[in-house]
């Protein structure tokens, strides 16, 4: 299969059918944000702290594998120089129609967010990347594009899922059960069939992966960042792993 594909083709869907993570911001917030009053996410519920971010004014942000309408308009009504990469044209479109009603500016890429090679080294202040590199493979060649793309003092800041989450067995979740069932590394394609991830997500949904710690924080340290922030959070329903632990983590890393 080619994931990369089938993910693009899924989000377009998760567009169509109005998915949380495909509604865009309103005028209002984005004319809060112009007078310096805004908020983001990296992980589902916990607003990234503003000390994470510099000055905004004229800062070159790779907002990246973040399509949706929700960030990037912020990011450029709030004066920076905003570059937005997404592998889902549904997702960008999202952005370009506040970008159009709003009169932002915001350069849009269609794109992998493993795959930076159309942008040259140094090219960026800061990168935003929320929780979803759950969509790719392999997540060590994101953290190594992205410091190869960041200046020299630039930040990198992302959330992603603490692999426990893609450990557990679905069918007794949904019976308010917590139990492990899968190994870590996890994939959709290799650690259950076809018919079970159809009969559990459903067929549009995207492929996920549950990636180790050792290559969400350890790949980022490999790549050369130099981490200095960190929190946790939870899912915003009611799931029943929220009573035991926190499932997304959100980090901020330099290139020092």
């Amino acid at each position: 299969m080619d994931v990369t594909e089938f993910n693009k083709k899924a989000w377009n869907f998760l567009v169509d059918t109005q998915n949380h993570w495909t509604i865009p911001v309103t005028s209002e917030q984005v004319n809060d944000a112009r007078n310096g009053n805004w908020s983001v996410v990296l992980t589902p519920t916990k607003p990234v702290p503003k000390e994470w971010f510099p000055a905004m004014k004229g800062l070159k942000i790779l907002a990246l594998a973040s399509g949706g309408g929700q960030q990037a308009p912020l990011f450029a009504a709030a004066g920076a120089e905003v570059t937005l990469l997404d592998n889902s044209p549904r997702q960008l479109e999202q952005d370009h129609v506040v970008a159009r009603r709003d009169n932002l500016n915001i350069r849009l890429e269609e794109g992998d967010m493993a795959d930076l090679s159309r942008f040259a080294a140094d090219s960026f202040d800061f990168i935003f990347h929320p929780c979803s590199n759950v969509f790719v493979p392999d997540v060590e060649p994101v953290w190594q594009e992205c410091f190869r793309v960041l200046k020299k003092g630039g930040s990198l800041i992302a959330g992603f899922c603490n692999p426990v989450l893609f450990a557990m067995d679905p069918d007794l979740e949904k019976q308010g059960i917590v139990q492990m069932k899968f190994k870590i590394p996890y994939s959709d394609l290799t650690s259950i069939t076809e018919e079970e991830r159809v009969r559990l997500y459903g067929a549009n949904e995207p492929i996920n992966y549950g990636h180790t710690l050792q290559s969400l924080i350890g790949g980022q340290i490999k790549a050369g960042f130099c981490i200095n922030g960190f929190y946790e959070d939870h899912w915003q329903d009611a799931s029943p792993i929220n009573k035991f632990l926190d499932c997304f983590i959100a980090t901020k890393a330099i290139k020092l």
